[in-house]
């Protein structure tokens, strides 16, 4: 998932820098949702995993 975030906001810099700046802005947002997504199960994962055994 943060893999997918961190090449969006590459293709979302060098749309920027080339002039396209729809493609840069629908980038940019499609890598913060992935982030923010990437993050949250990240502590799902993290907190499930630090759950002492039953």
């Amino acid at each position: 998932m943060l893999n997918w975030a961190l090449i969006f906001l590459i293709v979302a810099i060098i749309a920027g820098l080339l002039g396209f700046t729809g493609i840069a802005g629908t980038a940019s947002q499609i890598a913060w949702i992935l982030f923010v997504v990437g993050l949250v199960v990240a502590l799902i994962f993290f907190i499930v995993g630090r759950r002492p055994p039953i």
